[in-house]
């Protein structure tokens, strides 16, 4: 089996467990979103159309973290954290932007004992 379709298995596996909790699979977007809110840390019912593009800013910049690409900075009066962009994102297609997203998100959701 090849790298490509090792990361679409966890990849599917996933999905089947965030079906199992939420009862609909979500998208890349719904799981930064996801992401996000656990690292803000600050859960509320409703969120403006900026605030839930900055937690899934949040997400990218906490998911890639561990890579050396972004470190927090610091957090504002607000709560909100913010970061810092160590090195710049390699060159890649859109499928390899999406698998190089999915496994990050897969580490985390490892890292995290989801």
């Amino acid at each position: 089996m090849d790298a490509t379709n090792d990361l679409q298995q966890r990849w599917w596996a996933l999905e089947a467990k965030l079906v199992e909790r939420f009862s609909k699979k979500p998208d890349m977007e719904a799981i930064l979103f996801l992401v996000g809110v656990q690292e803000f840390g600050d859960i509320k019912e409703k969120f403006t159309k900026e605030q839930k593009q900055d937690l899934m800013h949040i997400a990218v910049c906490h998911l890639l973290s561990p890579s050396g690409y972004f470190e927090m900075e610091r957090v504002d009066e607000d709560g909100w954290p913010h970061f810092r962009q160590l090195k710049p994102m390699p060159d890649m297609t859109p499928v390899e932007q999406e698998n190089f997203l999915k496994d990050h998100v897969l580490l985390y959701f490892d890292n995290n004992d989801f």
